[in-house]
């Protein structure tokens, strides 16, 4: 699977198809507080749970795992739909370690993630959703994603309220 042509690939990564000994890095990260704090799992058991729905999906290759120099350092995964009146839209996850932040791994796994879903699993239309103050809203919105509905008060942390931001883009 090659989903760098006609792309500029940063320098020393590489891509696959995530694979279940992915797991133990997406537990990691999900684990690091600096990332946790972007996703509404509260506790290791919570996260557990969270890491085998992601990982499950690799059984229909349509999760990309991005390495730097032989290491993973984000994966990204279609939520693809099972029912055909929906197959043509899904929703996505990405996720990349602190260390391996802006050094284009992000832009180089969402440009990947978004030509798996349409050229292989004909996905029209993609979705995501975002904590309200995430900074990532900045990268969805320069890859042309618009918000199309809001959850202000969709999180419960101790004494606050946070929102989350829904946001899609035609393929």
């Amino acid at each position: 699977m090659d989903q760098s042509k006609g792309k500029n690939i940063p320098e020393g990564l590489e891509i696959r198809y995530t694979n279940q000994e992915d797991t133990q890095f997406l537990k990691e990260w999900l684990m690091d507080q600096a990332i946790r704090k972007w996703f509404p799992m509260a506790d290791e058991v919570e996260i557990d749970d969270a890491v085998m729905r992601w990982i499950a999906f690799y059984r229909y290759k349509c999760s990309l795992t991005v390495l730097k120099d032989g290491i993973p350092c984000g994966i990204a995964t279609l939520y693809l739909q099972p029912y055909k009146k929906l197959a043509h839209q899904c929703e996505f996850g990405i996720i990349i370690g602190t260390n391996y932040r802006n050094m284009g791994i992000g832009s180089y796994l969402m440009s990947s993630i978004m030509h798996l879903a349409k050229e292989k699993f004909k996905i029209e239309l993609i979705h995501l959703q975002v904590y309200a103050e995430n900074p990532a809203m900045r990268l969805y919105k320069r890859f042309g994603f618009k918000e199309f509905g809001r959850q202000n008060s969709w999180i419960k942390e101790e004494d606050r309220y946070v929102g989350r931001v829904f946001m899609e883009r035609f393929l």
